[in-house]
């Protein structure tokens, strides 16, 4: 059995000692506090651990590390990839927290940072402990039903308009915990899936990873909202491999799409059968404007160039009906022929999604906006679209 030998009285460092005698020093941090970057140089300073675990993967590593990612960035492998999303809820969660730190006036992930750079000063080794952001997002996608997206997409959309309306107060708790696992949190009140597998599954992980990855003294650096739950679970067994896939499609999903797609024909057919070449033109008629024109209207509300909005009105009735191509892959494509990204757009993204009107502006976020847009649209137009259909019969 593992033992909790001391708890600092603010509860943000923990030292346990786990049954094979090798000793863990936890710290519990804010990912926006300035105050928690001084703690995690003091204590890997005083403790001189051999290894140094942080609560980061690979890739936001090389996020907070290299400012030229974003230069490297392919919209177009992005929109034929399917990750529109991920991407999107990335930099969406990533302007909220910018936004925070640039009122608390330091840079996001500072702490962690500084966990490196002192790791490295020591010569201890340095773990990257997390699971991979876009496997926790994808999963957490893959989780959720399509009410239940929409829903999501409106929390993270809200956010955009409330980090700069933080008082003084609401920096000062912010202090005392991490940020984004609060935010996270509250997103879980509404989608438990959204807790389990962006908070819950990621304790695990990070229980799992530390506990195998440990050397005689291992300073931990986490989120603050982590440490109730990595010491919880520094005694289970976990299964590293099973956390850091994601599902793929199973065969129901796609007999589900094609389903759907019989369905609607099935109904457009019986409609020519049963009432003559008036009534199945009609519901052709009908299915083609639902779905085109909400397809379009989406386009719209993403600023869409004027021939991107034209080819979502003629591509949503057909690609609603073929679960293997997306309006807004079609959109997005077209988007990203017309207004290609320029240099500076690429530049400018750290920048410009810091205000709601940046990621209008910036061609990038706009061509992410159009495909989310129009497949909203498209997805709602289906939606409507059957029980009309139905009706017409």
């Amino acid at each position: 059995m593992n033992e909790e030998t001391a708890s600092e009285p603010n509860g943000l460092i923990r030292r346990i000692r786990l049954s094979d005698d090798r000793e863990l020093i936890l710290v519990g941090t804010a990912h926006v506090s300035r105050a928690s970057r001084d703690l995690v140089r003091e204590v890997i300073e005083t403790e001189q651990p051999d290894t140094v675990c942080v609560e980061l993967c690979e890739s936001r590593y090389q996020a907070i590390r290299q400012k030229e990612q974003w230069q490297e960035m392919d919209i177009v492998k992005v929109i034929k990839e399917n990750k529109t999303f991920l991407l999107f809820s990335s930099l969406l969660l990533s302007s909220f927290q910018r936004r925070i730190a640039r009122n608390l006036d330091i840079q996001p992930g500072a702490e962690m940072i500084q966990a490196v750079e002192s790791a490295e000063a020591l010569g201890a080794r340095i773990v990257l402990a997390d699971r991979d952001v876009r496997t926790t997002l994808t999963r957490a996608w893959q989780a959720i039903p399509f009410l239940g997206k929409i829903r999501l997409l409106a929390q993270l959309l809200s956010t955009m308009f409330g980090a700069d309306d933080i008082s003084e107060e609401d920096i000062e708790a912010i202090k005392q915990q991490d940020v984004m696992e609060t935010l996270m949190a509250d997103m879980g009140k509404y989608h438990p899936q959204l807790k389990r597998i962006l908070i819950d599954e990621r304790d695990h992980y990070l229980a799992g990873r530390i506990r195998e990855e440990a050397g005689q003294r291992t300073v931990v650096v986490v989120g603050a909202g982590h440490l109730n739950g990595i010491v919880a679970h520094l005694n289970e067994p976990v299964d590293l491999a099973a956390l850091g896939t994601t599902a793929e499609k199973g065969r129901f999903s796609g007999w589900l799409g094609w389903g759907m797609c019989g369905l609607v024909l099935a109904i457009i057919a019986a409609g020519f059968f049963m009432g003559g070449s008036h009534v199945g033109g009609k519901m052709m008629l009908s299915w083609v404007l639902i779905t085109g024109i909400l397809a379009g209207v989406g386009a719209v509300a993403a600023l869409a160039h004027p021939l991107t909005i034209l080819s979502s009105v003629v591509a949503a009735p057909l690609t609603t009906l073929h679960p293997l191509i997306a309006v807004g892959w079609v959109s997005g494509l077209v988007e990203a022929w017309y207004r290609k990204p320029r240099v500076r757009d690429i530049e400018s993204l750290p920048e410009d999604i810091l205000t709601v009107k940046g990621f209008w502006k910036n061609q990038v976020t706009r061509i992410l906006l159009v495909v989310i847009f129009t497949n909203l649209g498209a997805s709602i137009g289906t939606f409507i679209g059957i029980p009309t259909l139905l009706h017409m019969m």
